[in-house]
């Protein structure tokens, strides 16, 4: 793939982009390095100072950065002005929070004593470098989600970013400069990623997280693996969205039509299987498959509108093989199933039911606005049907049965389940998935530790 900007709208190609060549790369590697010997030593007052600046340039940006990523992805501005506004509440949330975070730890005194030591504690160290290989569909969040906590632990950033948004890749870099971080606290590379594997094995990167297919999380997984470096990885979903007897059905129904079209449906989060107890599925699928027709589909700039394009050509297609296959397979196209005339990649909110194992979106992630309807005659197999895929994000489930809202707690394969409501992140909540979805958490505590040295001090009696 080209490093360039082409909108999905129209298919217009609007900004190209030369790849970095390797004097470039190796000078950044070897800023990222210098300046990571000082940035670690810097106190937590003066890099919450920096961060908190980051997110009010960031404030005052919102407007022109969002039109920067529908420009470039597509989503509706709206929902890419929120994006904006989130990942400025998360930089403030980490800048208020890391130091807490990241005090030091001292043991039970009878451990202490027990080991034949005076005191002892854990401490909290930064480990380097950091390369994150970042994709398209968040292009800001995804970034700052990795950025904000690194940075706070003291670590530095190198950020590969989808090739599909490089002017939004551009902006980070420029806007922690602007908020007067050093120059190699956090770069941009501007590559393909036939460059990430070199870069990662160089032995000043001491660390990677990736956001992205799993195909891309196999390739950065072995790698690290060989060279024994700490990863992140958050890749696939397929999350079940799971409505019980005792539910809301009218809200599940409503909620369910934001669950899958948030993005244009381009959200490894996105609910995308809808999971129904017989006793309650043809109401739920009555209303759900109206909300789902009623969409305004169309520019992206716009902000009446509601589901903007795909953001490339392939996306689409990769879409359209999956529903064209279980079409074939017997499945029923309830609503949408065909792709509009016109330019640009657009695709409408499609809900299929009649689901089978053989069916490719049965094991598949459809990376649209596209919804599988299940219908489950009790809880045991709702479960079934929930676990029986090889993503495990999170997870959707509406009941008012506190009963079976353990069950579910306890039997579903997932990093989080979200109860009468939809998958959402928030920085104070640990963030990441199980089986192929991947491993590590972003977010919170959990995610500013991820990339740091937790190192065990003794001191002798």
């Amino acid at each position: 793939m080209s490093i360039a900007t082409v909108n999905p709208a129209n298919g217009e190609t609007l900004k190209t982009y030369e790849a970095m060549g390797e004097e470039e790369i190796e000078r950044r590697l070897q800023l990222a390095q210098a300046t990571f010997r000082t940035y670690r030593t810097t106190a937590f007052g003066e890099r919450t100072r920096l961060m908190n600046r980051a997110a009010a340039l960031l404030d005052e940006d919102q407007d022109e950065i969002a039109r920067v990523m529908t420009t470039e992805m597509g989503k509706p501005v709206g929902q890419a002005r929120a994006e904006a506004a989130k990942c400025a509440k998360a930089m403030r949330w980490y800048a208020e929070h890391a130091e807490e975070l990241l005090a030091d730890e001292r043991p039970a005194d009878s451990d202490v004593k027990d080991s034949g030591a005076s005191r002892v504690l854990v401490r909290y160290r930064p480990l380097g470098p950091v390369l994150a290989v970042m994709p398209w569909n968040f292009p800001l969040w995804q970034v700052v989600r990795f950025a904000a906590p690194a940075l706070m632990a003291g670590n530095v950033g190198l950020l590969k970013h989808a090739s599909n948004v490089p002017q939004t890749a551009l902006y980070l870099e420029d806007l922690f400069h602007r908020a007067g971080f050093a120059e190699g606290c956090f770069q941009t590379l501007l590559i393909g990623s036939g460059a990430v594997d070199d870069i990662l094995r160089d032995e000043r990167v001491r660390a990677a997280t990736l956001t992205g297919s799993e195909p891309a999380g196999r390739a950065v997984a072995s790698t690290a693996g060989e060279m024994i470096k700490k990863t992140v990885l958050e890749l696939g979903g397929s999350d079940p969205f799971i409505v019980m007897p005792s539910a809301d059905v009218d809200r599940a129904a409503e909620v369910a039509v934001t669950a899958r079209v948030q993005n244009n449906g381009q959200s490894c989060i996105a609910a995308k299987r809808f999971i129904v107890h017989t006793d309650v599925h043809d109401a739920f699928a009555e209303r759900f498959v109206a909300g789902m027709r009623t969409l305004r589909i169309g520019d992206p700039m716009r902000e009446d509108t509601e589901v903007g394009p795909l953001s490339s050509e392939r996306g689409r297609s990769d879409l359209e093989e999956l529903v064209d296959d279980a079409r074939r397979g017997g499945a029923a196209v309830l609503c949408g199933g065909e792709r509009p005339d016109g330019p640009g990649w657009y695709y409408p909110p499609t809900v299929l039911a009649g689901i089978t194992r053989e069916m490719r979106i049965h094991r598949e992630e459809a990376f649209g606005p596209v919804a599988t309807l299940y219908r489950a005659t009790d809880l045991d197999e709702a479960v079934l049907i929930a676990n029986d895929s090889p993503f495990g994000l999170s997870s959707n489930v509406w009941t008012e049965d506190e009963s079976e809202v353990d069950r579910f707690v306890r039997d579903l394969e997932a990093g989080g389940v979200y109860v009468n409501g939809m998958t959402a992140s928030h920085p104070a909540f640990p963030f990441g998935g199980v089986k192929r979805s991947g491993y590590g958490r972003e977010l919170s505590g959990h995610g500013i530790r991820e990339f740091c040295n937790i190192t065990t001090v003794w001191h002798g009696a």
